[in-house]
């Protein structure tokens, strides 16, 4: 699995509360949370976020609530990754369960600046700022996981391990 985008970055301790505001945990459909996503601390996020783009973070990453209504936002909005020094770890989990792919990745997360164009291997854990041209490595996903995230979460995994049991 690879991923490649333009760079969004945010600091330290984004939490739950800012990804998606509680004010729109009214509903649980992936389209309407990403009109919301990030809006209380960057209004313009979703107007300039393309399909594709990389989403970057400092250190505690999702801490707050445990919804799942954060990473299906930033999922929704067309992030294909997101790279931070540490996720809190219910973010972390909740995020592999609804296919979005994270990596935790200190040194990226501190030298990629807001723009820059990056890419990722999940394989190997390699992340290129090609803007910089750097290279830094992540924590690669175990095998099990990027399974998940290719089925698109864990019940795409589940629905697929059961169908190749009926084969």
């Amino acid at each position: 699995m690879k991923a490649q985008g333009k760079a969004i970055k945010y600091g330290d301790n984004v939490d739950t509360d800012v990804i998606i505001p509680a004010r729109y945990l009214n509903t649980s459909d992936p389209n309407e949370l990403a009109k919301h996503c990030m809006e209380d601390i960057d209004t313009e996020f979703v107007s300039k976020v393309q399909k594709g783009d990389i989403m970057v973070g400092g250190k505690n990453f999702g801490c707050g609530s445990s919804r799942e209504h954060a990473p299906i936002a930033i999922k929704a909005s067309g992030i294909s990754c997101v790279i931070a020094e540490t996720f809190a770890r219910i973010f972390y989990r909740n995020s592999i369960n609804i296919g979005l792919p994270i990596i935790e990745c200190p040194e990226a997360a501190m030298d990629i600046s807001d723009g820059d164009t990056v890419s990722i291997d999940f394989d190997t854990g390699k992340i290129v700022n090609v803007t910089k041209n750097k290279e830094y490595v992540g924590v690669p996903f175990p095998e099990f996981m990027q399974e998940i995230i290719a089925a698109d979460g864990l019940i795409g995994y589940i629905k697929k391990q059961q169908g190749n049991k009926e084969a």
